[in-house]
């Protein structure tokens, strides 16, 4: 299996044969959880990054009447707070989406490997900023994007993620997610959502049919949700690259 974070590091910079082995490396431990399980719950004292390598997962926030509120959408090749091991205790939950295939990265591990390399030290500085970064735009969406420009911009967002780590099949990629789901990360009722995927049908710029999403024309879906990739920060590849061959 390749490794889903050395493909998605590799969007920030090119990385040599020696980088790639010790990402690998950090690999050791795994474990295969089935749909809605809890990765690690808000309370628990974390003891290790959790790396998916498949399937989704998300973080939430749950309040005490049962309400819930998903606060990130991870896919395969993101860590799950890289450096959450500085906590004495979680404040929020990780649960799967999907079945879901997760790594334990112990602290040693990153350690080791970003003493090693300070290219591979950047990258996972990388990658946790622009987990920042879509957190930051995910805030933009519940705050200011309507319903059909908050839908039509998490298509596109996790299309550019898939696309990264090469899980992207021309215009369509896998989405596995449930109707509850989209409500609770975008804040809107599931009756609101199923309503706007109308929309978006009826104007053309998706089709979703069963655990498969298609953007038939992706500029125009851009467009209509007001989506600027940038915030994905995926333009540094040819640049760090250099960079780092110097």
């Amino acid at each position: 299996m390749v490794n889903p974070l050395v493909r998605k590091l590799e969007n920030f910079v090119r990385l040599s044969p020696e980088e790639r082995n010790s990402l690998d490396r950090v690999i050791q431990n795994t474990r295969r959880l089935g749909p809605r399980e809890d990765v690690v719950r808000d309370g628990d004292r974390p003891r290790h990054v959790n790396l998916i390598l498949e399937g989704w997962a998300c973080r939430y926030k749950q309040l005490e009447d049962g309400r819930r509120q998903v606060i990130s959408i991870f896919l395969p090749g993101d860590m799950c707070d890289p450096h959450v091991f500085v906590l004495k205790n979680m404040d929020h939950s990780l649960g799967t989406l999907t079945s879901c295939l997760v790594a334990e990265v112990s602290e040693a591990s990153i350690r080791e490997v970003t003493a090693e390399s300070r290219r591979l030290e950047e990258a996972l500085w990388w990658e946790m900023l622009v987990q920042a970064a879509i957190q930051r735009e995910w805030t933009v969406s519940l705050g200011q994007r309507l319903a059909t420009e908050r839908l039509g911009h998490l298509f596109c967002e996790l299309f550019k993620r898939l696309e990264a780590v090469g899980l992207t099949n021309g215009t369509s990629c896998e989405f596995p997610i449930t109707q509850a789901d989209l409500g609770d990360a975008m804040g809107l009722s599931t009756v609101h959502i199923n309503r706007t995927l109308k929309e978006l049908r009826a104007a053309g710029l998706i089709r979703l049919r069963g655990r498969q999403l298609t953007i038939p024309d992706f500029a125009a879906l851009q467009s209509a949700s007001l989506f600027d990739p940038s915030y994905l920060h995926h333009e540094r590849e040819i640049a760090a690259s250099v960079v780092g061959d110097t």
